[in-house]
């Protein structure tokens, strides 16, 4: 029988980093992690004193230039003032806005962009939220698909093996690994501060204790990346630091080695994969005069020949895991290592083998490789969208300054539609995306932007409405992440600051005064919400005769635990069957070669995995003019550029900014200190960092974690720069190739020079100047009323 697991006064909750449950003390929150978690995720930290932090929004605030002029597109978004209104004139004024749009552009005008994690419940899901309401009260709106996380490897994936959460969701590669591989090549590690979060929740950290499992058991574990602590120090580990975006390249090489050796698997490359001949040729240099062996890998990935070939026997040797991470298909051609590994994988003979084969995604996010449940999690249902227009996720700024011209993906040829409205919620594209100086371009664009913040982030600075949302620690939810199995009571921990609001409310009085409320609520308040959304995940349970507690004995115990299921898992499956299993590809089997993605005729996606230069690469013209190569991963204290002022993020800065990590000897060419704070720029922008020396990175590498809150100045001496360190500022916003258009912002060419200057304060976290309703705003009010009212 489940019993309640929280103690007297604390109460449950749950976040994308853990499970917790938590009490207020003097507007400090005291966190107790989830106690049948085995690695609690040390981001819980960050909770304590983020309910009243100075960066709060607390009232509903629209920008004076707005208030001023109207809708219309704006330079001074990002600059401007804002003035505070009361929560009837704003749901009055925004409601008339959505009319006029609606009326004179229709639903296709409008842009529901909120990516982003926001809060980990599944009812007060942002995106979820403002969609729903963007489909039942608006008809529809412009989407997005995909994601910057692994939006390369997802479209690569669907096209030569299946969907991308077949591989990453319905697989216990944990188990397995810990269990059965021995030997694990992992290109770009498995880092395990990427495992300390997911999406929905993570209630249980399996990783570090399958890691260590595995390696008492005598996996073997080769590191091919830059960046030597991207596998845990407690695994003893191969490191072949390899010069960054070259991956392809050298599994090129290791490849070109099994088959001079014939230690490639004919047989199973015949029984599950197509393509092959065509692929071999390539290889071989039949196609263009330059056979991809093991010298020429080494000359492009500074990895010794020697070293290549004797990891090629290895592999064959060996029960081989082949693990790519996100990181490395978030550059330019991203799609081709995904490509390679698999065909790699498939060369050994070895996918499908529990402990072998291929793996995407392991290490890059926590609950990838738990296995598949048995039952579906509570879902609210974002009712049905109007509109086919749709954009990949990272194209957002492509969109907003080229409306109306063409543009390709995935073999279509699509056209970026006019976006007169950005509705924003759970989300801070300042952090996710790529060149921010181009974005505050794009975000001037349109002629309204609506954002739900608890905090003013940029995003909410360049917004015209800023709505003050609840942040999940005022909140009554259902925590769940996908593959984590235990679902969590989110009691409210508590109550609203200001006058924040849950986005749910926000919605319901937006759609009341636009005729459409009965369709956006359904007739139900949040706890009815809550207990429904419930009853899908109660039901299916209880129909498979498992122990289903009702909602409100859930309420009480805290979480309610689904069974994992015993399924093998798509290729697994595949392996066991493959007539019968048949993958979802237009083969049945793996496509090494695919004749689909030829059809495209894409110059930078060809019909097979392939080495591509990408144009920024230590081997480019371009490090003549930019000698380093900066690694932008993802950060170690903090999700994204969630409570980046949170006690633990704050920790791990050096000089009050984003750590910059470089290698001594880099260093001391350019005379800098640890613990100084530098300048790292490029000819699209600089921002300020401060060093941290480590012979953790090879030379020629420099590190600079995302998710810095954005604070571009105009330094005296140094000129623009973001002061706290956001490295979207240099980071190119390219697509990763026509296929895809994914995200390619994890690589990019810089260089490091000492500042003579004084570096300014940070003041990411300071406000923005707010002015509170006087008779001339009044005035200006009462304007604005009238025209929004006679369109």
């Amino acid at each position: 029988m489940t019993v309640r697991w929280t103690a007297d006064g604390q109460k449950p909750h749950s976040s994308h980093w853990g499970a917790f449950s938590g009490v207020l003390h003097d507007g400090c929150l005291e966190v107790v992690p989830y106690p049948n978690d085995p690695a609690p995720s040390p981001l819980l930290k960050n909770f304590a004193t983020a309910l009243d932090h100075k960066s709060r929004v607390t009232k509903p605030l629209v920008r004076r230039g707005w208030l001023e002029r109207g809708p219309g597109p704006d330079d001074r978004r990002g600059q401007d003032t804002f003035v505070e209104l009361e929560w009837s004139d704003v749901i009055e004024l925004l409601s008339a806005e959505l009319k006029r749009v609606h009326d004179k552009h229709g639903a296709r005008a409008v842009f529901g962009g909120s990516y982003g994690w926001s809060s980990a419940g599944r009812f007060h899901h942002a995106q979820s939220q403002v969609h729903r309401f963007l489909n039942t009260v608006f008809g529809g709106y412009v989407r997005s698909v995909n994601t910057y996380s692994n939006g390369a490897g997802a479209v690569i994936l669907q096209h030569i093996v299946a969907p991308v959460d077949h591989i990453t969701r319905r697989n216990t590669a944990w188990q397995e690994l810990a269990e059965h591989s021995e030997l694990v090549v992992a290109f770009g590690g498995i880092p395990i501060r990427n495992m300390m979060v997911s999406s929905g929740g993570n209630s249980q950290h399996v990783a570090p204790g399958a890691l260590r499992r595995a390696a008492e058991r005598g996996t073997r574990f080769v590191l091919v990346g830059p960046i030597r602590d991207d596998l845990p120090s407690e695994v003893d580990v191969t490191w072949l630091p390899i010069r960054p975006g070259t991956d392809t390249a050298l599994m090129l090489g290791l490849a070109h080695t099994l088959v001079v050796e014939k230690l490639h698997d004919l047989k199973a490359l015949d029984r599950f994969t197509v393509g092959y001949a065509e692929f071999e040729r390539y290889l071989l240099g039949q196609t263009d005069g330059q056979p991809k062996n093991a010298d020429w890998a080494a000359r492009i990935s500074d990895i010794e020949a020697a070293a290549i070939r004797d990891l090629a026997r290895q592999m064959a040797a060996s029960r081989t895991l082949v693990n790519v991470s996100y990181a490395l298909q978030r550059a330019e051609h991203g799609e081709q290592p995904v490509w390679m590994a698999l065909t790699l994988a498939a060369m050994l003979g070895q996918v499908g083998l529990e402990g072998g084969g291929f793996m995407f995604g392991l290490g890059s996010i926590g609950n990838v490789g738990k296995g598949s449940l048995t039952a579906p999690l509570p879902t609210l249902p974002q009712g049905r969208n109007g509109v086919a227009a749709h954009i990949p996720v990272a194209r957002i700024a492509d969109m907003l300054l080229h409306p109306n011209e063409p543009f390709d993906y995935n073999g279509e040829r699509l056209t970026y539609p006019h976006i007169r409205l950005v509705y924003w919620a759970g989300g801070n594209p300042f952090h996710h995306h790529q060149d921010l100086k181009r974005l505050s371009r794009a975000f001037a664009r349109p002629e309204t932007v609506v954002v739900h913040e608890p905090f003013f982030t940029a995003t909410a600075r360049h917004a015209d409405f800023v709505l003050p949302s609840t942040m999940t620690l005022e909140r009554e939810d259902i925590g769940a992440g996908g593959n984590d199995s235990n679902v969590i009571a989110m009691h409210r921990l508590a109550e609203p600051r200001g006058q924040s609001r849950d986005d749910f409310d926000i919605f319901t009085d937006l759609a009341r005064k636009l005729g459409r409320e009965p369709e956006f609520t359904e007739g139900r308040t949040t706890r009815q919400w809550l207990e429904n959304m419930y009853e899908l995940t109660r039901g299916s349970l209880a129909s498979q005769g498992v122990n289903a507690p009702s909602f409100e004995e859930f309420w009480e115990v805290g979480d309610l635990h689904i069974p994992y299921s015993d399924e093998l898992g798509t290729l697994r499956a595949f392996r066991a069957d493959p007539q019968k299993n048949a993958l979802q590809t237009p083969s049945g089997r793996v496509e090494i070669t695919s004749s689909t993605i030829a059809s495209f005729g894409y110059d930078d996606c060809l019909g097979y995995p392939a080495w591509l230069p990408p144009t920024e690469w230590l081997g480019g013209e371009r490090a003549k003019r930019f000698p380093l190569h900066l690694i932008s991963n993802q950060p170690a204290g903090r999700l994204h550029s969630q409570l980046d002022f949170g006690a633990y993020s704050k920790t791990l800065k050096v000089a009050d900014r984003e750590k910059l990590r470089m290698h001594p000897d880099d260093a001391a060419a350019r005379n800098i200190a640890d613990g100084e704070v530098v300048k790292v720029f490029n000819d699209r922008g600089a921002c300020l960092a401060g060093v941290e020396l480590t012979t953790m990175l090879r030379p020629g590498v420099v590190q600079l974690s995302t998710g810095a809150w954005y604070d571009p100045q105009n330094v005296p001496g140094l000129g623009e720069v973001c002061v706290h360190g956001n490295p979207n500022i240099l980071t190119r916003d390219i697509g990763t190739s026509s296929l895809a258009q994914g995200c390619a912002g994890q690589h990019v060419l810089v260089e490091i020079e000492r500042i003579l200057v004084a570096p300014p304060p940070v003041r990411a976290y300071e406000p923005p100047t707010v002015v509170s309703m006087n008779e001339e705003l009044r005035g200006l009010l009462m304007v604005r009323k009238t025209l929004e009212q006679q369109g």
